[in-house]
């Protein structure tokens, strides 16, 4: 049998790990992508939340907090987006240029710039 067909039979059957008997040979194992360390998780949770609070949203909101890497002349080679949604269905979009590990509560814009921020529904964003 293939090293392809040994993998792709343990994958079917759950076993991923080296020492699984008839588990995937090296090459083939899957390893999580993304896996991100604690820090990095609370550092994501620690943004949303300072979001939640400056612009006065209710607990349940949606807001969402990712570090992105950005190839583009003079940009910082990773970047904090933050993007959130108010009751009325509008999204508010901004960036802090640092690594999320490093974002402090003052990097969060002031309240008074929430309009500011709003996203159009046709906006382009593929520059920034």
């Amino acid at each position: 049998m293939s090293d392809y067909y040994t993998a792709l039979r343990a994958w079917q059957s759950g076993r991923n790990e080296a020492g699984d008997a008839g588990g995937m040979p090296e090459g083939f194992r899957i390893r999580p992508a993304l896996k991100r360390s604690p820090e990095h998780v609370a550092a994501l949770e620690q943004v949303r939340n300072w979001t939640r609070s400056r612009f006065k949203l209710p607990e349940d909101a949606s807001v969402m907090a990712v570090e992105v890497a950005c190839k583009l002349p003079g940009c910082p080679p990773l970047e904090t987006v933050v993007a959130f949604w108010t009751d009325d269905g509008q999204r508010h979009q901004f960036k802090v240029f640092k690594r999320v590990e490093e974002v402090a509560e003052d990097d969060i814009p002031p309240a008074w710039l929430k309009s500011a921020l709003m996203v159009a529904e046709d906006a382009d964003l593929d520059c920034c």
